[in-house]
Parts: structure tokens; sequence; C-alpha cells
């Protein structure tokens, strides 16, 4: 049966090893999964590769089993090695027009932050658009301010691709997000971080399931 892939992009968790507070990639994912999310995507710049290849192989295992999205951030090599369901790629990464020719019928996101930048990435093949912080956040390291929601509107605008939001996003601000027209909510320490991986990601789900059908 075909995904639905705006289905499966509503709740997105992108891991942080640095802010799990030493529990595992999979440990996380498995209590987030219990919370309701709908997609993972492993992000460890700061693994080795074959860390990352490792750490990759268990939560496609893992992913499988809970029937979510798992997307590997950056490294189309180890994606593919994985059996990830796609590769996410930044403005500074393989461009996505030769990610899309070399992996012709895997996922392809694409960071965005204007509306120029979407028109490209879904020219050049993408399947949907993740965006730069919508609001201001430590988690990445960001030196661009942020989008805001009328940033966020504006690339949700000249898209047809779902877009998912990113930065700065919890429970008290998805239904903004999600009003500002993106298709789901990407989370990195509003899930990671919390003492209960569960109880989070089940917060985050009941705010979305409020404005889109689940």
């Amino acid at each position: 049966m075909a995904r639905d892939l705006r289905k499966d992009l509503r709740l997105y968790l992108v891991t942080d090893r640095n802010l799990a507070g030493g529990r595992s990639e999979v440990e996380i994912v498995r209590r987030a999964g219990a919370g309701g999310i709908t997609a993972v995507q492993l992000r460890g710049k700061e693994m080795t590769s074959r860390e990352l290849y490792h750490t990759g192989l268990a939560l496609r295992r893992l992913t499988a089993d809970l029937g979510i999205l798992f997307i590997v951030n950056d490294r189309l090599d180890i994606a593919l090695a994985v059996g990830a369901d796609g590769v996410h790629l930044g403005q500074e990464d393989l461009p996505a027009a030769e990610a899309r020719r070399l992996a012709p019928d895997m996922l392809l996101g694409a960071t965005v932050g204007n509306a120029a930048q979407a028109v490209k990435a879904e020219t050049a093949g993408a399947d949907y658009l993740g965006t730069d912080a919508v609001f201001a956040t430590a988690t990445k390291g960001y030196e661009r301010a942020p989008l805001g929601l009328e940033g966020l509107r504006q690339v949700c605008g000249a898209t047809k691709l779902p877009v998912v939001a990113i930065g700065g996003i919890k429970a008290e601000n998805a239904v903004q997000v999600l009003k500002a027209g993106a298709a789901g909510v990407a989370v990195v320490s509003g899930i990671v971080s919390a003492p209960d991986v569960t109880a989070a990601a089940r917060e985050l789900r009941r705010q979305i399931e409020g404005v889109l059908p689940w």
C-alpha cells in the first residue's frame, strides 16, 4: 500500500545525541514512537561514518517495526547503505538534483530558507521541504534570523510540496506553525531532551490532531 507522505511528515523527530541525556537514539525513538511520532531523521554530525551506519541499521529495524518514516540527514551514502526511506539535504550538502539522479526511488527532503530556494528544490526533484528555523533556537546553532510565521507562509505558498517546519517548535506553538501552512512539525530538543519522551511526543501529537486529520 502506498504511503501518504503528508501524513508521514506530521510529527517528525530529529535525533540529537548531545541533547539525549545519555539515552541512545534507539531508546529515544522507541519512546517517541509510543507517543505517536510519524517520522524520524537520524542526524549525527559528530558521529563517524561507521557509527552512523550501525545506528542507522538499528533505527531502520525499529522504524520498520513501528511503521514510521526513516530519513537520514546529509548522508546519501548512509541512507542507501541502511535502506532508509529517504535522505534530507541542506543548502551546503550534495545538490538535490544530483541526489535525485543517484537515488531516483528514494524520498528526498531539502532544507530551504525562502521562497526562491523552495521553488529551486521542487524543480530539482525534492519530495518535501524542511525550513530554516522558524523560531529562535540554539539546537542547530543558527546564525541567521529566524523565518518567523510570515517567512514560513511565504515558503509554503511558493511550492506544492509538503513543508516541514523546524526550529523552536513545541506544543505551545505547533498549532500556529500548522495554520501558517506547514504539513508537519520537526522537533529536536522538545522531544529528545524531555524527561518523559513519550509524554512530550504525545502532547505534540495532540496539538497536531487538533489541526490536521490523523
